[in-house]
């Protein structure tokens, strides 16, 4: 005889909703709202122009961010009735690195915009949820202080491949010291992107010294910095136009750079730093040449982040990359490139079920991250909508936008029958017959 006394479906869904309606009963409600409209509505309300600019903003009109979302609208979730499912196991391991659920947090650059200590504040967040931080590599704190804060949390370090090799060297030695377990290098910023949102407002937060903070704490490229002002003593330079604008650069400047204010005001190394900063970053040489001498130069296990070719994963895999992320930057960088989700069912269909794969750009819900999985992802990575809880409420609100993404994932699991991340496949979603 079949037993019908199943037990109440647990896991964080439930959990979270526990917590919220509790919350209700005694006149509290959430910190951020739990819908991404309304949460982005807020952020804007709470983000001045620029800071909204550089973090909601992308390339040209904007048709890379609308067909992010377009190509999860062309999918539909398929539920399953009367499964019996009680217990879910949102569990996986990505790259030797265990999670609770199939969630990363992105790197975005120059969060202090939005909040300050961002990194920080973010950090702490991952280590009270236990999700995973990939650390900006144009990061507003040093990684060392981020590390310090998240405990046992595990954390992975971005890579901008810099115009100086030695300043490469001296980041990924660094990320191995704080106990990072992969380095991602970011491949699809070179340059930066057509971002008409920042370029109206003459607005680039590096140029104001925000977001530099694994330059200016690291050696080599202090190094540099002082190179650089040795070299400028020797040369007559025209002053620079004095405006009000120019002050309050420098002031950003200033207040931005390690030290004291006043030190800062005296010298000449933070406009030195921004500018450095603004000539090597990045190099717009990068090659499969150069990423071939990673293994050579860190014991970390490699991630390549913003492939959308099948040729290019295929290059990658040859390479012994351990994982790609497939990621238009959150159509940040072209306008009309190809949506990542769409990128992901190619990608996945050339390389095959074995590598790797995690999904960036576009996610906005647990529901994105079921469809996500379902078409072939492994994980996903979480940008904006942390971001905006940041904006909202600091570190609450990231905390709070993690757990609600969480839970909406485990709540769509226990909805249609999936017990865990190894059971979600394309038999859970069918084409929107709308598009």
């Amino acid at each position: 005889m079949t037993d019908t006394t199943a037990s109440t479906p647990a896991g964080p869904g439930r959990d979270r909703q526990g917590v919220v309606y509790r919350d209700g009963a005694l006149g509290r409600r959430p910190a951020v709202p739990t819908s991404f409209g309304e949460l982005e509505r807020a952020a804007r309300r709470a983000s001045s122009a620029r800071a909204w600019a550089y973090v909601a903003g992308g390339a040209g009109e904007g048709r890379t961010m609308v067909d992010n979302r377009r190509a999860f609208e062309r999918w539909s979730i398929v539920p399953r009735m009367a499964h019996g499912v009680t217990e879910r196991d949102l569990s996986t391991t990505v790259v030797n690195t265990r999670l609770s659920a199939p969630v990363m947090l992105a790197p975005v650059g120059a969060g202090a915009s939005m909040a300050p200590d961002s990194d920080l504040s973010i950090a702490r967040a991952a280590a009270a949820t236990g999700v995973p931080y990939i650390f900006s590599n144009q990061g507003c704190n040093p990684m060392e202080d981020c590390a310090a804060v998240m405990g046992e949390t595990p954390r992975w370090f971005q890579l901008y491949w810099s115009a100086d090799e030695d300043l490469v060297d001296s980041l990924l030695r660094r990320a191995e010291t704080i106990g990072a377990e992969a380095v991602v290098v970011t491949l699809d910023t070179t340059s930066l992107g057509w971002r008409p949102r920042d370029l109206d407002l003459g607005s680039l937060p590096f140029a104001r010294g925000e977001g530099i903070a694994q330059y200016t704490s690291d050696p080599r490229f202090r190094d540099i910095v002082r190179a650089r002002i040795d070299a400028a003593r020797d040369v007559i330079t025209e002053r620079p136009e004095v405006t009000f604008g120019a002050i309050r650069t420098l002031l950003a400047m200033t207040r931005n750079h390690p030290g004291g204010f006043l030190d800062n005001l005296r010298s000449a190394v933070p406009r030195a730093a921004a500018e450095t900063f603004l000539d090597i970053y990045s190099n717009p040489g990068l090659s499969w040449e150069h990423l071939a001498t990673l293994r050579e130069r860190t014991s970390l296990p490699i991630v390549l982040k913003g492939i959308l070719h099948p040729d290019d994963a295929r290059r990658a895999v040859d390479l012994g990359v351990d994982a790609v992320v497939v990621s238009n930057h959150g159509g940040r960088q072209i306008d009309g490139a190809i949506a990542s989700l769409d990128a992901l069912l190619d990608i996945r269909a050339a390389i095959g079920q074995e590598p790797t794969l995690l999904l960036d750009s576009g996610i906005r819900s647990g529901a994105d991250v079921f469809v996500a999985l379902a078409l072939g992802a492994d994980a996903v990575l979480l940008g904006r909508p942390y971001m905006y809880g940041l904006a909202v409420a600091g570190q609450r609100g990231v905390e709070e936008v993690i757990r609600n993404v969480i839970a909406e994932f485990d709540l769509t699991m226990a909805l249609t029958g999936a017990r865990s991340i190894a059971d979600l496949d394309e038999r859970f979603v069918r084409p929107n017959p709308s598009f």
